[in-house]
């Protein structure tokens, strides 16, 4: 009965993986890249220099607004941390409505290092990648959400039955046999799912928790009658500050982030809103930064006119904080250098491992063809899709990169246009996979991905004034780490690569016959 069992858990780990590998190995990839979201976006926007410190950003910041825009009725500050490259300010006119998210901003400006207004060019940076792993870009949102629901919960099935079905999973983990064909990818697999298994098990399931209200809405509607409300109470908005039509100047903001810091126990602001900035019903709200703690719930303090605190940050129930705690362990913004070095690598694993799943299916199945060299229609499409999702991502990642740096940057909706840079490639990616003998498409994917990964950085240093060496000279590590991490990425594409091109495929066994037991024993006297 126990084996039986496994053998079924096999066939559901099978099954699981294959049928969403694909959308898996997206979600895996995009979110592994997400985890440098932000320093992906600094190297995005070259044009941007070092930032300035929180407080004397601060003061840059409402010096620009009082000049820019004394009479408006919101006033918005992104400060620049440990991470984000400079300091974003926003500003509402009075009777005009908020822009409609995802458009662009005409009330807006970035600011740089010493206060001045800069033009960086438009892009959507790393956010994409990280909207990517979660919303699919062009589906719509709500179904998207579905989708990736309902394949992470295959995944949470593929991780289970695979333990269930590697009795010897962790004794597998240090054998890893080299060209030994099946074997091989085997083994790969199964070093690269048990080197990381509490995180697999980790992201998978609170990956599941983030949208938990969008595949089980059921106890949401019982209790508040629908999303709305339920999220209404979760995080409440305070009430919109009418004026009072007595004029007032703002406080020094940047006297209150000691004030702040105080409250949070040493807690960073990452954001500042004023609401009617130049009237005596002001309202000024500092929240922190989500890389503080774990559980990010923003803790917004709420100041008055004349800078009084307006009580204490609120608090949050166990139930409330124990979701914001998971959120944060999926999403990693508390994460330090090292220990987000050590979330991106589990991530790679994770990547490879679902490739190396992919990968040993079609391995594995070729084996088992009556005719190995004409593979039927199913297969050849399965063997397709794998080049053109494993490589053709990678591809489609670096020419969104590519895109960045040769789009011109006056160009009308130029973050979009590196959005199709992205797809376009992958487009051809996968057209490029159906048109070649799988062998040379893999091969050409992959060293395409690794030139393309090498010739940035050395753009950079040809176009941007030394590229990565003046970055770690002048002490911007996101940038000059970016170069640095593209030309090992690049490495390893190339040598996978060579890798595959150099590969000498294993001959197939082939069983001899059993012996009947009348040959064994001769004819009977």
């Amino acid at each position: 009965m126990s084996q039986g069992f496994r053998q079924s858990q096999a066939v559901l780990h099978t099954w699981s993986g294959l049928v969403v590998g694909w959308v898996l190995y997206l979600i895996f990839i995009a979110g592994t890249a997400s985890y440098w979201r932000v320093e992906l976006t600094r190297w995005m926007q070259p044009e941007l220099t070092l930032p300035a410190s929180s407080s004397v950003a601060l003061e840059q910041a409402q010096a620009f607004l009082a000049r820019t825009a004394p009479d408006a009725a919101r006033w918005s500050i992104e400060l620049p941390g440990s991470r984000s490259n400079a300091t974003t300010v926003r500003w509402q006119p009075k009777d005009a409505p908020e822009p409609k998210r995802g458009q662009p901003n005409p009330w807006q400006a970035t600011l740089d290092a010493n206060g001045a207004p800069v033009q960086a060019r438009d892009t959507r940076g790393g956010d994409f990648f990280y909207r990517l792993h979660f919303d699919l870009h062009y589906v719509p949102v709500i179904w998207a959400r579905w989708f990736v629901c309902f394949c992470t919960m295959f995944m949470l099935v593929a991780i289970v039955s695979g333990v269930i079905t590697h009795k010897k999973i962790f004794a597998d983990f240090f054998t890893l046999r080299r060209g030994k064909g099946q074997r091989s990818w085997l083994d790969g697999h199964n070093a690269l799912a048990v080197l990381s298994l509490p995180f697999h098990l980790m992201i998978t399931y609170t990956g599941l928790i983030t949208l938990m209200t969008v595949y089980m809405p059921w106890a949401v509607d019982a209790n508040f009658g629908g999303r709305d409300a339920f999220f209404a109470e979760l995080f409440p908005r305070e009430a919109k500050v009418e004026p009072l039509g007595q004029a007032a100047t703002p406080p020094a903001l940047a006297a209150l982030l000691p004030v702040a810091a105080r409250q949070w126990g040493e807690g960073h602001a990452a954001s500042v809103l004023v609401d009617q900035p130049g009237d005596a019903a002001m309202r000024i709200t500092l929240r922190r930064d989500s890389g503080d703690r774990i559980a990010d719930s923003g803790e917004p303090l709420r100041f008055d006119a004349r800078g009084a605190l307006l009580g204490e940050a609120p608090r949050r129930s166990a139930t409330v904080y124990t979701r914001d705690g998971m959120i944060g362990m999926h999403a990693a913004r508390f994460a330090p250098t090292a220990m987000r070095w050590l979330f991106f690598l589990s991530g790679v694993a994770g990547t490879l491992m679902v490739a190396t799943g992919l990968v040993l299916w079609t391995v594995k199945r070729r084996e088992q063809l009556p005719d190995p060299a004409r593979p039927h229609l199913g297969f050849r499409i399965v063997e397709r899709l794998n080049i053109g999702f494993v490589a053709g991502l990678p591809v489609a990642m670096l020419a969104f990169l590519w895109g960045n740096r040769l789009l011109p940057t006056a160009l009308e909706q130029r973050s979009k246009a590196e959005v199709s840079v992205f797809f376009a490639a992958w487009a051809l990616s996968l057209l490029h996979a159906t048109l070649r003998l799988p062998r040379r498409a893999w091969v050409e994917q992959l060293a395409c991905a690794g030139v393309l990964a090498i010739l940035l950085p050395v753009f950079n240093v040809a176009v941007w004034h030394g590229g990565m060496f003046t970055a770690f000279a002048t002490g911007d590590l996101a940038k000059g780490g970016m170069d640095a991490g593209l030309l090992l990425i690049g490495a390893g594409l190339l040598w996978a690569a060579r890798r595959v091109n150099r590969h000498v495929p294993v001959p197939r066994r082939v069983r001899a016959p059993r012996a009947s037991a009348a040959t064994v024993t001769g004819p009977s006297t």
